[in-house]
Order: structure tokens, then C-alpha cells, then sequence
């Protein structure tokens, strides 16, 4: 019995080292985006609304998509799925690139090649989304009650230290803006191929049917929904238009805006890391507390960055933004995935994943919008919605419970 059961802790110890590095490739692949398409959009000439507009867009199809993600693991396996998303997530990056690539060399200009990059970034989120509510997924069923929070941290520091790599990829855009794109669509080949090898499927994944939907308004995870879209969308909201912020107070080129808005990047993805690697491993903090802890940090970032504009206070500001959704993520990850049953792990997964991409959907809409109004409206805005946010969370939080308790 004994030797069974280290056999099994030596598999689940396996599986989650193999998923945290492919955690830390798709860190990468996100977050590498984010220094670089605002000059980028404003090398081919698009204003800033429509270039917030193209991540808006491809946010509402990971929104719409992951819960039907989700889903698809409980019946068809996690690595099944995961790897559709890998591979989906390089031959979308190198069609994203090729459109732009077009727009960069006067192929493509004005509406048309604003419809082209939508419609590239929507086809390639399709498939990619596919990848996060699996994998979150994979985690809560090799997790029990007991360490769920710290196994849905863990997953969320290595996406954060992809985060931190990104945008020091990011840095190559110096050399050519397109460069960090191509070498995460490499490195995204190498993930799937990573994951398709040394990535074993769940045993409790292996025959299982067809399972119920889960919808936004069930009740047991209706109060992390609403505190989930709301969070995100002030995170993208910044994601979205700090890199016009910093191109615009700091008189930048667009290589030199990718550089410094991916060193702010880095920082915001270190604190991050540290939230999560230190905070949420080694206390054991109820996941609704680690949201509660995080709403005052992420309203001081927003208020920074409504009432500066110099390198160190807009960096500063993504520091501090970095550390509070450090704690939020898993609070927000663990919280739903506690709520419901071992059997409605996938669903879940699928339901909370999407919670992100619906914030990356408003968030930048309302950012773009907002930005060209004024600069430092967009973050008051924010800072706002995060104080009402904060004021309900004591109502809010007395709706959540964990399954299988009173």
C-alpha cells in the first residue's frame, strides 16, 4: 500500500512541476503582447481606441470560449485540450504576426488592416483560450481541499514568472518590434511539444461523460464572478493604455516605450510572483481574505497612477498593482474552485477563467475611451470602482461558502 501510494505522490509531483513550466511559456505568451502593441498600433497609424479594441475583442472570444474549454476537459481529458490551446496559441501568433508584418510595410492600411488584425487576434483566441481553464483544472483535481489555494497559487506564480520573462523578451522590440512576438511563437511549439511528452492525464479525467453547465449566476460562485470581472477589468484597464501613458509623460520612441513599459512590466510581475510565492504558500489564508487584503493595494495603485506621470511613480504604481493581484489571483481561482463539487472542476474552471477575458474585454474599451479624454482619467475611474468594490465586499462575502460545508 505504501509503495502505492509514493508511486502516486511521485506522479502528482511530476504533474504539477510539468504544468507549472508550461505555466511559466503561457506567462510568457500573454504578457509579451502587452509593451508592445501600443507602439506597435501607433507605428501603422491606428488610433488608441482601436488599438485597445483589438485585445477587446479577442478578450470577448476567450470570454465566450472558455466555459465551452472548461467543459471540454471534463469530457475529453485536460492535456487533450491543453494542447490544443498550445499549438493553437503558435499558429495564431504567427498569423497575428503576419498581419502585422502587412500593416508594418504599408500592405495593409487604414480599416482594413484594423478589421484584419481583429479578425487574426479573434481566430487566434479561439483555440488558446482553451489552455487556462484546462490547466486550472488539471490543478484542482491533482489538489484536495486542504492545499487547493496554495496549488491554485502555485499556478498563478508560474504564470507570473512567465509574466516577468515576457517583457523582458519584450526588451527585443529594440531591435525589431515584431522579434519578441516570433520567438514566443517558437517557444509556444516547444511548450505543447513539452507538455505532449512529459505531461501525464488526470486519472480521475480518464472516463468521464458529459457534464452540466455551470452558469455565471450559480449562487456558490456568483460573489467570486462578480468580484473576478470587476478586478480584472481595472487590471486591463491599465494593461491596455500604461503603455501610451508611459510613450506620451516620457516623450518615448516606440522601442524605448516597449523597453520601459516592460521594465514596469517586470516589476509589477516580480511582486506579483512574490505575493504568491511567499504570501499565499506560506500562510494559510481563506481565498476570499486574500481578495479583501487586495482591493486597498490595487486602489493606492490606481490613485498613483491618476496623480503621476514621472518612470518611478507610474513604475511604483505597477509594483504595487503587481503585489495586489498577486493575492487576488488565487483568492479569486481557489475560492470558485472550492465552491462546487470535485465533479464540476472543468465547468468551473471554465466559468471563473472566463472572468478575465470579460474584464480584458470592458477594461480596454473603457481605458481607450477614457485615454484619449484625458490621460489620467482612466485611473480614477478605477480607483473608484475599487473603492465601491471594496466597500461591498462584507456583503458580498457572506454568500460564499466552500462545498460540502454548512
Amino acid at each position: 500500500m505504501s509503495e502505492t501510494d509514493n508511486s502516486e505522490s511521485f506522479s502528482t509531483t511530476v504533474a504539477k512541476r510539468t504544468l507549472l513550466a508550461s505555466l511559466v511559456i503561457v506567462g510568457m505568451g500573454f504578457s509579451v503582447l502587452f509593451p508592445v502593441l501600443s507602439p506597435l498600433g501607433r507605428e501603422m497609424g491606428l488610433q488608441e481606441f482601436q488599438i485597445t479594441s483589438i485585445i477587446a475583442s479577442s478578450s470577448l472570444m476567450v470570454f465566450l470560449a472558455s466555459p465551452i474549454w472548461g467543459r471540454a476537459s471534463d469530457r475529453w481529458g485536460r492535456k487533450r485540450i491543453m494542447l490544443l490551446g498550445l499549438f493553437g496559441f503558435t499558429a495564431g501568433t504567427a498569423l497575428f504576426n503576419t498581419v502585422l508584418t502587412a500593416g508594418l510595410n504599408g500592405w495593409l492600411i487604414g480599416l482594413p488592416l484594423f478589421i484584419t488584425l481583429i479578425v487574426a487576434r479573434v481566430m487566434h483566441a479561439a483555440v488558446m483560450s482553451a489552455t487556462m481553464p484546462a490547466a486550472n483544472a488539471y490543478m484542482a483535481d491533482i489538489t484536495n481541499l486542504t492545499n487547493r489555494t496554495k496549488g491554485m497559487g502555485a499556478a498563478g506564480a508560474a504564470n507570473n514568472l512567465g509574466a516577468i520573462l515576457g517583457p523582458a523578451v519584450a526588451g527585443l522590440a529594440v531591435i525589431s518590434l515584431l522579434t519578441p512576438l516570433w520567438i514566443m511563437a517558437g517557444l509556444a511549439l516547444l511548450n505543447g511539444l513539452f507538455v505532449w511528452r512529459f505531461l501525464p492525464e488526470p486519472p480521475r479525467q480518464r472516463e468521464l461523460g458529459e457534464r452540466p453547465r455551470m452558469s455565471y449566476f450559480d449562487p456558490r460562485i456568483l460573489p467570486f464572478v462578480v468580484v473576478g470581472v470587476l478586478m480584472f477589468t481595472g487590471f486591463a484597464l491599465v494593461q491596455q493604455t500604461m503603455g501610451f501613458r508611459f510613450q506620451d509623460a516620457l516623450n518615448l520612441s516606440a522601442g524605448e516605450t516597449a523597453r520601459d513599459f516592460g521594465i514596469a512590466m517586470t516589476f509589477s510581475a516580480g511582486a506579483s510572483l512574490i505575493a504568491q510565492a511567499v504570501i499565499v504558500q506560506r500562510f494559510d489564508i481563506a481565498p476570499f481574505t486574500l481578495l479583501k487584503l487586495s482591493m486597498p493595494l490595487l486602489i493606492v495603485a490606481f490613485t498613483l497612477f491618476a496623480l503621476y506621470d514621472t518612470q518611478l511613480m507610474l513604475t511604483i504604481g505597477m509594483t504595487i498593482l503587481g503585489f495586489g493581484m498577486g493575492l487576488a489571483g488565487p483568492g479569486f481561482m481557489a475560492g470558485a474552485s472550492l465552491a462546487v463539487s470535485p465533479e464540476e472542476q472543468g465547468a468551473v474552471a471554465g466559468v471563473a477563467g472566463s472572468c478575465g477575458p470579460l474584464g480584458f474585454t470592458i477594461g480596454p474599451l473603457i481605458g481607450g475611451f477614457m485615454y484619449q479624454a484625458s490621460p489620467s482619467l482612466p485611473y480614477a475611474f478605477a480607483a473608484g470602482m475599487y473603492l465601491v468594490l471594496l466597500i461591498s465586499m462584507h456583503w458580498i462575502g457572506r454568500r460564499v461558502k466552500v462545498h460540502g460545508q454548512p
